[in-house]
């Protein structure tokens, strides 16, 4: 359901904004994805400098956590991604996790690796890469920051 048009839609203007509230106040046992590895990510603006909160799935590999800048599928990145390409210091909400985490992109061998680890978590990805067309949508790599 989450991979068609119509949920996406629903989960990046219904269930994102009340994901944003409700993970950061129960420490990410609750949220509107309801089995589903969802945090969220707290980045500055990269022209703002306002802080920005958005729900994202994720995937862990050892200490880091793995988001997808897919935006559904959109033929652009999301925004989030511009942000932490600026300012790459962020905060987690995450179940037993939360802190402060260095983002940065995956490379080549490292990307597809982290893609497949991700799609087993959410196959709707490769569905999202599809309708994205020639973007190739980057995988993030949150390492905590020391």
């Amino acid at each position: 359901m989450a991979a068609t048009e119509p949920g996406s839609w629903f989960f990046l203007h219904v269930a994102n904004p009340i994901d944003s509230r409700l993970i950061p106040l129960t420490r990410g046992y609750l949220s509107v994805a309801v089995g589903q590895p969802v945090l969220v990510l707290e980045h500055t603006g990269a022209k703002t400098g306002q802080r920005r909160r958005t729900p994202l799935l994720y995937a862990t590999d050892g200490e880091d956590v793995i988001v997808i800048a897919s935006a559904g599928g959109a033929r652009r990145h999301p925004a989030w991604l511009h942000n932490l390409r600026a300012h790459p210091r962020v905060r987690l909400f995450l179940r037993g996790r939360s802190g402060e985490y260095t983002a940065r992109e995956a490379k080549e061998g490292e990307r597809a690796r982290l893609w497949r680890k991700a799609t087993a978590i959410y196959p709707g990805y490769d569905t999202y890469q599809v309708r994205a067309g020639a973007r190739e949508i980057p995988v993030v790599v949150l390492s905590p920051a020391r």
